[in-house]
């Protein structure tokens, strides 16, 4: 039995509809995600599902004793309690329950307890430990540590915390409330990226179903299982994760498009047998044709060219409306002719990011290069010589405060370095992305803000411009300080479209944009020439672009390089915890008893033990090589230096057994 379902859901705000005729259906254990451009009215669904807004039509079913938790965008908990006293107050029955057991034990203790007194602690305590209250102070630690608390935040005052902060605690009680269904709405926010990784090893052991809207696609890669594409024509399902959403889109588009092509020449060649027979000798037979054309391209208009595909006209008739009115032959020909693809496009946003010229092979390199603030008595982080190529994509990544702008600061040369040289390489043309916009002039409209960067365009070409950029109409006279997010970042992109630069340094340029405009970003940017220089949390970016990866540690304040996008770093991070991967077994050596053991026999063990050791790191490093290429770079040469560095790695292997097993079979010396 489903969770939750609903049918024909609509909503409009006055004249505007938001989405219209939507049902769906929840299963136990379901792991879904909607996507779709913003202003879709994801949100606004979500707050329908949960009962917090009302529909204009349809109806909205629950599941007896359904429990729902619900995470909107921005929220937060108030109130006097600490935060570990919220984390109690989302468990309440385990509580009530504990106090019900000592009232038992305080009444089993009497010599005048009821005789079922023991039937029922018995029940009760099985109860309690399903439900694990004799583990629950363990499961709020790992919940809080898991999403980034400290032990000393434990008992502060949830008022004294931080909005992001906040947001966490909020979605610490949910989890620890064990809902039946859970509803997030960018559960990301306010994660850095060990959260939002312990929250993906959360959901993926959780019982329970989940409903999600995210901007981040790795996320979604991890957690989800089907994916609900919603678009002002409804809700389309897909099966699996975000990436095999894509696949199946891209299939889909391909049929949708073949069958539209198909079905249009045939339409023409109908539409050129009626006009050659509606005078003649066949006129009755051309005016059938005629009517039964003219309903066929209603229920085209209304529907679609696949609902009509192998149906009777009864089937679509119902599920059209559509009539059986003939059209003239006129009328018919235009509407064939004004017949449009069903195929669909990414949104553009006019993204044209060409170098206007070459820079040297070496981008960038750094010598003894500390990172910090001169009047600090020490530095953010150390950081290894670097070296950076023509072409190259590297990733800064490390949480948040790490130091990772104030690293790209410095290399613009905005902040001087702690200690150390940056050498930067020949016919370099710098762009710098900012977070914050900062670039940006709030006083200013977006008119002006392209005129401050190329003033060699008439107002026209500006508006062009913006309009590539989805600014339209009156648009282009806003002030940027009454912009949203997203519409500062696509006007940042805009002027750094403008830029012609050959190396980018990029400060979480999806930051705000949704899913549709990071696909077109990630797109350009694995087209682009230049080089990269790459701040993001979006893992997804970084997995496609980065052929390094650059991690500010900052408990160790240094920096870490790891080859590869962000799957690599991941499968080798976690080798080296030794949590996940599972390293090809060693073979097991025999030990051989000490005792009357000769000078000889002790050289023979002590390479023996050398082989062994040896065999060990080689498979090591050939574990996180074969998971390397089980997801390959894009790049051609790197795909077959990670080859070669296999096969030899492999050699490696083989001849150290091959030494290890003659001298084990040595006879040993008496």
């Amino acid at each position: 039995m489903s969770l939750l379902s609903a049918q024909k859901l609509s909503k409009s705000y006055g004249a505007q509809d938001i989405f219209k005729d939507l049902s769906l259906d929840i299963p136990p254990q379901a792991r879904i995600a909607i996507v779709g451009a913003n202003g879709i009215g994801k949100t606004t669904l979500l707050r329908i599902l949960v009962g917090e807004e009302e529909a204009s039509s349809g109806k909205v079913q629950y599941a007896h004793h359904i429990k729902i938790g619900y995470l909107p965008q921005e929220a937060s908990l108030h109130g006097e309690k600490t935060l570990w006293e919220e984390c109690l107050s989302s468990i309440n029955e385990i509580l009530a329950i504990e106090q019900q057991l000592q009232h038992l034990e305080f009444q089993m203790a009497s010599p005048a307890a009821p005789d079922n007194i023991l039937t029922e602690y018995g029940a009760l305590q099985e109860k309690y430990e399903k439900m694990g209250g004799y583990e629950y102070e363990i499961t709020i630690r790992q919940t809080l540590r898991g999403l980034g608390f400290k032990e000393s935040d434990y008992h502060r005052p949830i008022q004294q915390l931080s909005g992001g902060q906040r947001t966490r605690a909020f979605l610490a009680s949910l989890l620890l409330a064990h809902p039946d269904l859970l509803v997030l709405d960018e559960p990301t926010n306010h994660l850095d990226i060990q959260a939002v990784e312990w929250l993906e090893g959360y959901l993926g052991q959780w019982q329970g179903a989940a409903l999600i809207v995210s901007h981040d696609r790795y996320f979604l890669d991890r957690v989800v299982n089907q994916i609900w594409e919603m678009s002002a024509t409804g809700l389309e399902v897909y099966r699996g994760n975000y990436t095999d959403y894509l696949h199946q889109r891209r299939e889909r588009w391909q049929l949708r498009q073949q069958i539209f092509e198909t079905k249009k020449e045939r339409l023409e060649k109908e539409l050129d047998y009626i006009r050659r027979n509606i005078s003649g000798q066949n006129t009755l037979q051309a005016k059938g044709r005629l009517r039964r054309l003219s309903r066929y391209l209603e229920a085209v208009e209304k529907g679609g060219m696949e609902l009509v595909v192998g149906k009777k006209w009864s089937e679509v008739a119902n599920e059209t409306g559509a009539t059986s009115q003939m059209m003239n032959l006129d009328e018919a020909t235009k509407r064939v002719h004004g017949l449009h693809s069903p195929l669909q496009h990414l949104p553009s946003l006019g993204l044209n990011l060409k170098p206007k010229a070459r820079s040297g092979d070496l981008v960038l390199r750094t010598y003894d290069l500390k990172i910090g603030y001169s009047e600090e008595r020490q530095p953010l982080f150390e950081v290894p010589d670097l070296i950076l190529q023509r072409g190259e994509c590297a990733a800064l990544i490390g949480p948040n405060g790490a130091g990772k702008t104030t690293f790209l600061k410095t290399l613009l040369g905005f902040i001087p370095p702690w200690s150390g040289e940056i050498g930067l390489g020949a016919s370099l043309d710098v762009a710098y992305f900012a977070q914050a916009h900062e670039d940006l002039l709030p006083e200013n409209n977006l008119m002006q803000e392209i005129e401050r960067v190329a003033e060699h365009l008439l107002p026209a070409e500006i508006r062009d411009l913006l309009a590539r950029f989805q600014f339209s109409g009156d648009d282009v006279y806003k002030k940027v300080a009454v912009l949203s997010g997203g519409e500062r970042g696509r006007l940042a992109l805009a002027k750094l479209s403008l830029s012609k630069a050959n190396l980018l340094l990029l400060d979480e340029p999806t930051n705000h944009l949704d899913i549709p405009s990071q696909e077109v970003l990630q797109e350009v940017l694995s087209e682009y020439s230049g080089t990269i220089l790459l701040v993001s949390h979006d893992r997804y970016l970084i997995d496609a672009l980065a052929t390094q990866i650059w991690e500010v540690q900052p408990d160790e304040k240094s920096l870490r390089v790891f080859e590869g996008g962000y799957s690599a770093y991941r499968w080798q991070r976690e080798a080296e915890a030794n949590l996940s991967i599972p390293l090809p077994a060693s073979p097991k050596f025999k030990q051989t008893p000490r005792k009357n053991v000769s000078s000889a026999e002790k050289r023979r063990r002590a390479h023996l033990e050398e082989l062994e050791n040896s065999i060990s790191d080689l498979e090591k490093e050939i574990a996180i090589l074969t998971r390397r290429l089980e997801n390959p770079p894009n790049d051609p040469v790197q795909v077959q230096r990670l080859g070669k560095e296999y096969v030899y790695l492999q050699d490696q292997v083989n001849q150290l057994m091959n030494e290890w097993e003659s001298l084990h079979n040595e006879k040993q010396p008496e």
